[in-house]
């Protein structure tokens, strides 16, 4: 029953291995809101450009297999299961079809058109139950890529961010891109604070399901003799439980914050210190500045629809 411990989604993992923990936290967050935004309007190319890029910075990032592999299979799972939903379940009604004059008053005339539909499966007889015909059109093929690729780099893109890099640094860098707005009267230090909270918020979340699915596991459930009815009960008190424990944790969490007076140290105080290989750390830096401005450069002009 710890396979979610396995699992470290979210959460920062202490190390000294890999190039992508020296990266500035500023260049990272910026290389995930590229990844958020650019698929925006973008066509199928450019979509998985995206995620073999990021499946290849993974690989070479440097850090162990063991953090990211069942991480990005789980997505990748759960992307092309969403995909394929989205391609094989209709998108639409059909077409309406329009009468035209017979061909033959036109004498030479050729009438073609292109064909929308690519795979047509079915219909499928599954015992006494009838599937289909199931038809993959252009506009359902595309939804199915879009939403595949579209969980895989989001997912995925933030995951990576948040496992090679602290809490405190993401804090500081939101901070440090934020810092105009605070001239404008906008709390920049209250919305880094909230984030800090937020990002430190999440494996209290994962520790009280982990304790939920232990229990039941301990207490040897069997969903099947339950029944549909008494297991949909069962689902929806542990849902219960799970968000009174979470709320519970919150309170607790404001009171600690309100018992040590409800102050919180700025956001330039978690800056993070400067590597012990300085022109290293810069060179890579620069590397990561240059090809941010690469792949835009390359989106404005290969990636639209």
């Amino acid at each position: 029953m710890d396979w979610l411990r396995q699992i470290p989604i979210g959460q920062y993992v202490d190390g000294a291995a890999g190039w992508l923990r020296q990266l500035d936290p500023r260049l990272k967050l910026s290389w995930v809101l590229m990844f958020l935004l650019t698929p925006v309007l973008a066509g199928p190319i450019w979509r998985l450009a995206l995620v073999l890029a990021l499946v290849l910075i993974t690989a070479v990032s440097g850090l162990p297999p063991r953090l990211w592999w069942r991480s990005l299979l789980l997505v990748v799972l759960l992307g092309c299961g969403i995909g394929l939903l989205a391609m094989l379940l209709p998108t639409g009604e059909p077409g309406a079809s329009l009468n035209l004059r017979p061909t033959e008053e036109v004498p030479g005339l050729l009438l073609t058109s292109p064909s929308w539909e690519l795979v047509r499966l079915g219909p499928l007889q599954l015992g006494s139950f009838q599937l289909g015909p199931l038809v993959v059109d252009r506009r359902s093929a595309e939804l199915g890529l879009n939403s595949a690729t579209l969980i895989v780099t989001v997912v995925h893109s933030v995951n990576l961010m948040l496992l090679s890099t602290p809490s405190e640094e993401l804090m500081w860098a939101l901070s440090w891109w934020l810092a105009p707005l605070a001239k404008l009267g906008v709390p920049v230090d209250r919305l880094s604070f909230q984030l800090l909270l937020a990002l430190r918020f999440l494996p209290l979340v994962q520790e009280e399901l982990q304790n939920l699915l232990r229990s039941l596991a301990s207490r040897a459930v069997n969903l099947r003799r339950l029944g549909f009815k008494a297991s949909f009960g069962l689902v929806l008190s542990v849902g219960e439980r799970l968000l009174a424990n979470i709320l519970l944790r919150a309170e607790q969490g404001a009171e600690a914050l309100m018992a040590r007076g409800g102050t919180w140290l700025p956001a330039e105080a978690f800056r993070p210190e400067p590597s012990s290989q300085i022109g290293a750390q810069r060179l890579l830096n620069g590397l990561a500045a240059v090809g941010l401005v690469l792949v835009l450069v390359l989106r404005a002009r290969y990636g639209a629809l």
